[in-house]
């Protein structure tokens, strides 16, 4: 069974590939087709994007397609950058900045935040799948940790009183929202046949 993974993220790629490990999976990514269009991820919601991509890219390749989507959303912000997430400045550090700076005056009862991520798989014969991952915390006032990535060392998992940025990777891959999806989808590969 083919699997294409609609990101050139390498990082992304290798995750995956330890996820399915051990079934009978082969997988690819868009790094394996140079001429696939460019897909806006113009979607309302994180599922929106997520199954945009996961189309586009299975009508593309002729192959079963997973795509998410992912970012934070924080209740004083109305739950923004929401989808903006990796749009919400140029770089991490202006993103990180930013954030910090619009919820300056906020108290901290108030910092709740959650990082979501949305995972779709379509396959050619029109079957599609999806699932939601979410993990819950807040948002600190400076950022903590040398790990992770994105808004990972401003959110704090209170359960472990880390930020995501100071959790071992091994840990922080049973507890964060992209890990929670991906676990739902192997599950559901598993148990439910959903490749096909």
């Amino acid at each position: 069974m083919k699997l294409v993974i609609a990101t050139a993220n390498p990082g992304k790629i290798t995750e995956f590939e330890k996820l399915l490990a051990g079934h009978d999976i082969s997988v690819t990514s868009l790094k394996d087709y140079p001429d696939m269009p460019e897909i806006i991820e113009d979607g309302a919601t994180f599922l929106e994007n997520a199954l945009k991509k996961a189309r586009v890219t299975s009508s593309f390749t002729g192959i079963a397609s997973l795509a998410y989507d992912s970012g934070l959303e924080v209740d004083a912000l109305d739950g923004g950058p929401g989808v903006m997430s990796a749009r919400f400045a140029p770089t991490t550090e202006e993103r990180n900045s930013k954030l910090l700076d619009l919820l300056r005056d906020v108290p901290d009862h108030l910092r709740t935040a959650r990082f979501v991520c949305a995972l779709a798989l379509v396959r050619p014969d029109g079957f599609e799948w999806s699932a939601i991952g979410v993990s819950d915390g807040k948002i600190i006032h400076e950022p903590r940790g040398d790990g992770g990535f994105g808004y990972d060392p401003l959110f704090l998992y209170e359960p472990l009183g880390l930020t995501f940025a100071e959790i071992p990777l091994n840990i922080k891959n049973t507890i964060s929202h992209r890990g929670k999806a991906m676990h739902a989808f192997k599950r559901a590969v598993e148990s439910e046949g959903i490749l096909g």
